[in-house]
């Protein structure tokens, strides 16, 4: 197990994608730093911060004993949970490959699927200043589907690849308010009985409420909307 001599800087806002570091530095106990970038005041587009984060999305963290003892920065919350993982030897399977494959699986599923589409639902049920029945209905479904698609994969089982992993890190941010996303969690007991067992971890409850009075109604507030939901490519 490696184990870190100066913090790792972490690039962070009270949000689902965000809480997924939050979540893992917790659990690993490791020593970190926050910096808060502020996405509803645009903080996001700093220079600094696309230095490390080229596609403008916090997380991002950076490690001062990355890879030969050199700095590293790492953007993207599915590669700096994989790095984390490697670096630390802990929630990340790396001797049994089979196993590093299931984990990697449900990763890249909450990446590709419960993020994209969850944030959609979001986005159209909360914050589009139209209703627009279509969108909202499409989501909607989209969201029980993929409640369906964990609740199957949870039978039977505490976690979703194999022990607590960054898969499950990955997902809880996601899964803990169903009822902002038209979904009624006790549809899917399985779900609904990993979702209780994973915010009853002193680590997720921590990672979770790091910079959470930092939170703010986006929905209420429209310099935010256009930072977040008006933005075209930069030169």
């Amino acid at each position: 197990m490696t184990t870190t001599r100066s913090p790792i800087a972490l690039y962070y806002w009270p949000t689902p994608n965000g809480w997924k570091i939050s979540i893992m530095l917790e659990e690993l106990g490791a020593p970190y730093e926050v910096n808060y970038v502020d996405i509803g005041k645009g903080e996001q587009f700093d220079p600094d911060f696309l230095a490390i984060a080229p596609n403008n999305r916090m997380p991002a963290i950076i490690d001062p004993d990355g890879p030969g003892g050199e700095p590293v920065s790492v953007f993207e919350s599915g590669a700096i949970l994989m790095y984390l993982g490697r670096k630390f030897g802990r929630f990340y399977p790396l001797d049994d490959e089979r196993a590093r494959i299931e984990t990697e699986e449900w990763l890249m599923w909450q990446m590709g699927n419960v993020g994209p589409m969850l944030g959609q639902n979001h986005h159209f049920r909360n914050y589009a200043p139209e209703k627009l029945p279509y969108a909202i209905t499409r989501y909607e479904n989209e969201a029980h589907r993929l409640y369906g698609v964990l609740d199957k994969r949870l039978a039977g089982r505490d976690f979703v690849a194999g022990g607590y992993s960054i898969a499950d890190m990955a997902i809880i941010g996601w899964i803990r308010s169903p009822e902002r996303q038209g979904i009624d969690i006790d549809e899917f007991p399985n779900a609904k009985a990993w979702r209780e067992r994973l915010l009853a971890r002193p680590a997720v409850e921590r990672g979770i409420a790091l910079g959470y009075e930092k939170r703010s109604n986006i929905a209420d507030d429209e310099q935010a909307k256009s930072v977040l939901f008006g933005q075209r490519a930069r030169s």
